[in-house]
């Protein structure tokens, strides 16, 4: 293996990254430093994130700069705000000994006149996000005129955000004679157009093979019926104590919906998609670099362009429509040389989709079953005591209180001590494991309950003129009314939740049959006595919560509805109630 020095990398440039810690090269960078310095014309360079490459085109580019010159002479187009940020940041630690070499990120959500005073002020490196740049060229405020080397990062990405024609328009007015480097961590069809209409006899670097994702990354996937995905959710959550994790949804509203419970049940988690602003964006980006979260929930638009290279765990709660997302979601752990895992929580007609996945990706994925009660418990508590051991005490600083503290527990025995330590912290999880159900693996027979079971039964039809009450219930469950229906906002997963969020201990619910002003749900027939008992005398509002077993010839058509939501717009229960 070569150094950067044998890479040709200049001295001033090797101070700057020795200080940041950079020993040897990368395989991407050990590749593409000698072909950008050596004046190459023209690289494509399938790579994923995390293996190195803002410095494979990040040193040659400092290096090559004539900062005699206060003119644009290398352009970095990339998909989002946040990695223009991180990759222009990168630049300036390398170009920390250069003099005279001024970065400029450029992107959206940002003062555009701030920007503009800096250009006239004079830069030869821009990173760019498409649109702002567009914006300011069609200002006449910049020009690229004299641009000698383009790179297109995240190429993928940018064409899957919608940005061809705006790359295209970019293109157009730099130099035909520049030279180009594209980075794609998978080589969709539009990225071939887009080499074979801008470049010209490109090399091709390809680090592992294409779409495989990274070396370094574990590929686990649980199987679950699509009731239980968020209970899995939580047992993964909490097997794993040191988790700092991204959570893919492939909705903004499972987004929202699944960091609203995270953070109801007292995880750190909070959301990211599409409906936030600029600035409550940044903020949720702020409070997972500094790991003020352990899990942040996102969709695949929202995350691109997240670079934090500690991320231990990504979860997808199911899995993306084809490999090159999985790839890129997966992508986001295992970086700079770590470990990381990749965890799928899916529903049997998913299975094939896995098999595909492994076949495309050359990876084999571990199918594993769900840690038990006794296992998640075990593992949080042997956390703690690691943590007791390796705690570094402050003798200084808490000597003078120690002598209080021992006089007050001197009755105690030492395991006296540790049972109560073990007691403060983890009371509510061995509470809540202990009469926890285990989750079973679906079959294909109870994979078509489940469907069954979620359903809204809009295919029931309008001559069924007693609202359902009549319809017997399945084998060994019981029919149960519930005087809250479609007129409160109520749809078969939030009644799922508010049943199961009051019943302690598993419920399995199953078929529900929604109504305007009500509903039935049906549970096992053992269970309904409890289901019963635990709604009596609470109240919605000041609505008096009705549930009770529905009899056989019952035919409700107007039993307690209101006018007021029980569930809000986004199927969640409004704050403030009385329950």
């Amino acid at each position: 293996m070569k150094t950067f020095e044998q890479l040709g990398i200049a001295s001033e440039i090797l101070e700057a990254i020795q200080e940041l810690g950079y020993e040897q090269p990368m395989p991407v960078q050990e590749e593409v430093i000698p072909l950008l310095l050596g004046g190459t014309r023209d690289i494509i360079a399938l790579a994923q994130t995390g293996t190195g490459k803002t410095a494979a085109f990040g040193l040659p580019i400092i290096q090559k700069v004539d900062a005699q010159k206060k003119a644009p002479q290398t352009l970095i187009l990339c998909p989002t705000r946040e990695l223009c940020l991180q990759i222009s940041a990168d630049l300036n630690d390398y170009s920390k000994y250069v003099n005279g070499v001024k970065v400029l990120p450029v992107y959206g959500g940002s003062s555009i006149d701030s920007q503009i005073r800096s250009l006239k002020r004079g830069v030869q490196v821009i990173v760019a996000t498409p649109g702002r740049l567009i914006d300011l060229l069609n200002r006449k405020v910049m020009s690229l005129d004299l641009v000698h080397t383009v790179v297109l990062d995240e190429a993928d990405e940018m064409l899957n955000m919608g940005f061809t024609e705006s790359i295209d328009d970019i293109l157009s007015r730099v130099p035909s004679s520049r030279s180009m480097l594209l980075f794609s961590a998978t080589m969709p069809r539009e990225i071939s157009r887009i080499t074979k209409k801008y470049m010209e006899n490109p090399i091709e670097i390809v680090v592992g093979r294409k779409n495989e994702g990274a070396l370094n990354v574990k590929h686990v996937y649980y199987m679950v019926t699509a009731r239980d995905k968020y209970l899995a959710l939580k047992r993964i959550a909490d097997y794993y104590p040191n988790i700092y994790a991204i959570v893919f949804c492939r909705t903004r509203r499972e987004t929202q919906e699944i960091a609203d419970k995270l953070i109801q049940e007292g995880y750190d988690a909070d959301s990211l998609h599409g409906e936030l602003s600029q600035s409550q964006r940044d903020m949720v980006m702020g409070k997972f670099r500094n790991k003020n979260l352990q899990f942040l929930v996102a969709t695949d638009v929202a995350a691109r362009g997240i670079d934090v290279d500690d991320i231990t765990h990504v979860i997808n709660y199911g899995l993306p429509d084809d490999v090159e997302s999985y790839t890129h979601r997966s992508g986001r752990t295992g970086r700079a040389g770590k470990n990381g895992t990749s965890i799928s929580i899916i529903h049997i007609k998913e299975k094939g989709k896995i098999s595909q996945f492994e076949k495309s990706m050359n990876k084999q994925f571990e199918r594993r079953t769900l840690p038990t009660g006794e296992a998640i418990c075990e593992k949080q508590l042997f956390n703690l005591v690691d943590k007791i051991e390796k705690v570094k005490v402050n003798e200084t600083e808490i000597a003078s209180l120690l002598p209080s503290i021992f006089r007050k527990l001197d009755w105690l025995e030492k395991e006296d001590i540790i049972k109560r330590i073990v007691s403060l912290e983890f009371d509510r999880l061995l509470e809540y494991y202990h009469s926890a159900e285990e989750i079973m693996e679906p079959t294909e027979r109870s994979s078509r309950n489940d469907r069954d079971d979620r359903s809204d039964r809009r295919d029931r039809k309008s001559s069924d003129k007693d609202g359902g009450g009549s319809r017997q219930a399945e084998k060994g469950y019981t029919r149960i009314f519930i005087n809250i229906g479609k007129m409160d906002g109520a749809n078969p997963a939030n009644l799922m939740g508010f049943i199961n969020d009051h019943v302690t201990g598993k419920i399995n619910i199953g078929r529900i049959d929604l109504l305007q002003n009500f509903s039935f749900f049906e549970v096992p027939e053992d269970t309904a006595p409890k289901v019963v008992q635990t709604f009596k005398g609470l109240f919605v509002e000041d609505r008096k919560l009705v549930v009770e077993v529905a009899q056989e010839s019952e035919g409700r058509s107007n039993s307690g509805g209101s006018a007021r939501k029980t569930f809000d717009k986004k199927g969640r229960r409004p704050k403030g109630r009385r329950y």
